[in-house]
């Protein structure tokens, strides 16, 4: 059963007034529309879908990074229904999909966005909602780089201690020095040569 966006997104404004929670169309295929939550008001959205027992909203399946260095294509895809200023700048998004397992209703899609790509990329983690949200939020700090404050073991998950970067960025430069291949050959060998200076 598709959510009836519209009745949660007016039930999460009357209970969380503050959260500027805002509709989001989707205007492709599948028509499915989003909520986008301020960020500090996230965990409380998050709590009010889970316990409220109309709404139950009992299943998080999935957490995703998304890197948007133009916010004009963001609001392509998710287009705002109500008139909102533009974003100032580029910024990351985590988008997490939540079900009813009791109503068999999802899924309910949300979105939170930092503030920018550089220094001020904190997302509250939902983990204290959602425990099935813990590896896949160290897998976007890993990948995307949003930091997810309140999260119980924050770390690299996929990349070792000390790689550098995110590789999901969309600005994200492989580098041609392999340190993780003991014996480069084919393209990589030819990329890593200035590395690997010829023996005497």
């Amino acid at each position: 059963m598709t959510p009836d966006l519209p009745t949660i997104l007016t039930r999460l404004q009357a209970t969380l007034p503050a959260a500027a929670v805002a509709h989001r169309r989707n205007p492709g295929p599948s028509g499915q529309d989003s909520l986008l939550v301020a960020p500090e008001h996230l965990v409380a959205a998050c709590r009010f879908l889970r316990d409220t027992p109309d709404l139950d909203f009992d299943l998080l399946t999935n957490v995703t990074g998304v890197d948007w260095p133009d916010p004009a294509k963001a609001d392509a895809v998710a287009v705002p229904v109500e008139e909102t200023p533009p974003p100032r700048g580029g910024f990351l998004e985590v988008v997490y999909q939540l079900f009813s397992t009791s109503r068999r209703a999802g899924p309910l899609v949300l979105r939170a966005r930092t503030e920018d790509r550089q220094t001020r990329v904190k997302i509250p983690s939902v983990v204290e909602v959602y425990r099935s949200a813990e590896f896949q939020e160290r897998e976007i700090y890993d990948l995307f780089g949003v930091v997810f404050t309140g999260h119980p073991d924050l770390r690299r998950i996929l990349m070792w201690d000390e790689f550098e970067d995110h590789p999901m960025r969309k600005d994200y430069v492989a580098p041609d020095d392999y340190e993780y291949e003991p014996t480069p050959h084919d393209a990589v060998l030819e990329k890593a040569k200035p590395h690997y200076p010829a023996a005497p």
